[in-house]
């Protein structure tokens, strides 16, 4: 992630036609101290990502470890939310809980079994705001949320970026569980690797093949494949997952 190139000026999210509102918020971000680094993009399909999520495409990112899917999609995202120039409201995180499917099996309460697979998003947002209680701070003030995939059902999203991070870990049915989570004024976006599922079972990624299918085939959705020329978190990374693709080693 360190490896994308950023400027440490602010985002100039505001405009000057802003309500009394947005303004309060702005004068709120300021007061905080948090603020965002600006994010460039530096592979032809890092740049893809940019031009297809400015034209309001729902998005399914698939592709090699390291390429940034994650990173950009979040920083995109809360970009958007922090403008307040849009009707996305928050930023839902979901994920799956592997290897277990089931939070049941660790010790503590609901909020303290999350945290064990949050830690991504910790690291994500201090790059991204220079501050390591950033996403903390952001989930406090309900602009980020992480949920499990245990716990989707029953909720309807509205008003949110949903990202569907290591999708490949996902059977058919929870992969349709969250789609049909879906509600108003969101967008939607998958990333993961599907050459490294945890799936076990031949016809549950059989499942997330047909899924794939099933998406690409709605208008509305960019599918980009990020290859090993996209690898921009260390040189040892790349050169690291280029040599087990030579040697035919998908896991």
């Amino acid at each position: 992630m360190s490896n994308l190139a950023y400027l440490d000026d602010d985002v100039n999210f505001f405009d000057e036609r802003i309500t009394r509102k947005q303004r309060k918020a702005k004068q709120k971000n300021v007061k905080t101290g948090l603020k965002l680094k600006r994010i460039e993009p530096k592979t032809h399909n890092q740049i893809r990502l940019f031009d297809k999520y400015q034209d309001g495409q729902h998005l399914l990112l698939q592709g090699v470890a390291g390429t940034g899917k994650t990173f950009i999609s979040s920083y995109l995202a809360i970009k958007e939310i922090l403008s307040h120039q849009t009707d996305k409201q928050k930023l839902v995180i979901v994920r799956s809980v592997v290897p277990t499917r089931d939070m049941g099996f660790l010790p503590g309460s609901q909020k303290e079994k999350q945290k064990a697979y949050e830690a991504p998003y910790y690291a994500i947002f201090t790059e991204l705001f220079g501050r390591g209680d950033a996403y903390e701070y952001l989930k406090g003030r309900g602009v980020v949320d992480f949920i499990s995939t245990s716990f989707i059902r029953g909720i309807t999203l509205n008003n949110a970026i949903v990202l569907v991070d290591e999708c490949q870990n996902l059977t058919f049915h929870e992969l349709d569980s969250i789609v049909t989570r879906i509600g108003q004024d969101c967008r939607i976006i998958f990333a993961g690797d599907f050459r490294q599922s945890d799936l076990e079972k031949d016809s549950e990624k059989k499942g997330l093949i047909d899924f794939m299918r099933v998406i690409r085939s709605i208008r509305g959705f960019s599918s980009i494949q990020f290859e090993e020329d996209d690898i921009v978190r260390s040189k040892l990374v790349k050169d690291y997952i280029i040599a087990k693709l030579e040697h035919g080693i998908y896991t």
